[in-house]
């Protein structure tokens, strides 16, 4: 069936493809098996186009920005992986809506609309990812998130069907929106910004990713912060105080920079990452009563 696609994916000029592709490289972790087929549509019609093949030949398939937030097993992904990548990498103003292409870095789409003298993603100066995955996760830092300042998105369902959802669609909650219980694409999401002084917006973007790059460990292969924070408390601070900073498992180690995050130090695999978090739980557990609850998305054959 992997091979009917090919061809029929080949036919309809849809983009390049790959067979028996490495994952690894298109995460930030470094870490991943190969993909059956992984593929890469020429544009948004193409991405819907994709899907509607998939659906029709009842073939697993997963999406993949830029691989933040997500760890993928030693084995890789059976089925199809659609890397979205430059397909939809742009962004458009009408007075204070933007509309951004889900491809686009979430840090690129901050800094475009500082310059616009748009205010209201400043928080977003060092968050990794996508738009697509800034939706998806509902990312924030610095007291605001994505549900703050969203005003709708384009989304291919698994049907193939087009959909435009707004807000009240979405079932923002903490890291969390719709999209993690119904299977989708964003293509596109619309933001609504504020009017405000382009320096001081730009200001403030700057220093927001200058705090994060000096405590966080963005220079080193990593997918973010590891676990959601527990209600009233923070994941860093519990596993840091526990003294698990610096503790390694294979090429596994806890950031000591960031006790939150799980830096891959050359030759980690997906096991010695899992098994670092399941480490960190249990010390957790035991220790304060607390269930740390896994942000990273973990996918893949186990």
């Amino acid at each position: 069936m992997l091979q009917q696609f090919i061809t029929r994916y080949s036919e309809l000029n849809l983009g390049k493809y790959k067979v028996n592709e490495p994952l690894a490289p298109y995460t930030t972790w470094k870490i991943g098996g190969p993909a059956d087929v992984l593929v890469e549509p020429a544009g948004k019609e193409q991405i819907v186009q994709t899907v509607r093949l998939l659906h029709d030949m009842q073939l697993p398939w997963m999406a993949i920005g830029r691989g933040s937030n997500m760890l993928v097993s030693d084995k890789g992904m059976r089925g199809v992986v659609i890397h979205t990548g430059h397909a939809l990498d742009y962004v458009r103003q009408e007075d204070n809506l933007v509309h951004a292409g889900a491809g686009l870095s979430f840090i690129k789409l901050s800094v475009l609309t500082g310059n616009m003298g748009l205010s209201g993603l400043e928080y977003a100066g060092g968050i990794p990812g996508t738009v697509g995955g800034a939706v998806y996760m509902n990312a924030g830092a610095h007291g605001s998130d994505v549900s703050r300042i969203f005003e709708s998105a384009e989304i291919v369902l698994e049907t193939g069907e087009l959909v435009r959802y707004r807000t009240e669609d979405m079932k923002f909650a903490y890291r969390h929106s719709v999209l993690h219980e119904i299977r989708g694409i964003v293509l596109e999401a619309t933001f609504r910004l504020e009017h405000g002084d382009r320096h001081e917006i730009k200001a403030l973007n700057a220093a927001n990713k200058e705090r994060r790059l000096r405590t966080q460990p963005l220079q080193a292969a990593c997918a973010g912060s590891v676990f959601r924070n527990p209600p009233g408390d923070f994941s860093a601070r519990l596993v840091e105080e526990a003294g698990l900073k610096g503790f390694r498992i294979g090429g596994a180690e806890v950031s000591t920079l960031h006790a939150n995050f799980i830096v891959n130090t050359g030759q980690a695999t997906a096991s010695d990452v899992l098994t670092l978090m399941e480490r960190i739980q249990q010390t957790i557990k035991d220790r304060y009563g607390v269930e740390l609850v896994p942000e990273v998305l973990v996918v893949g054959e186990r």
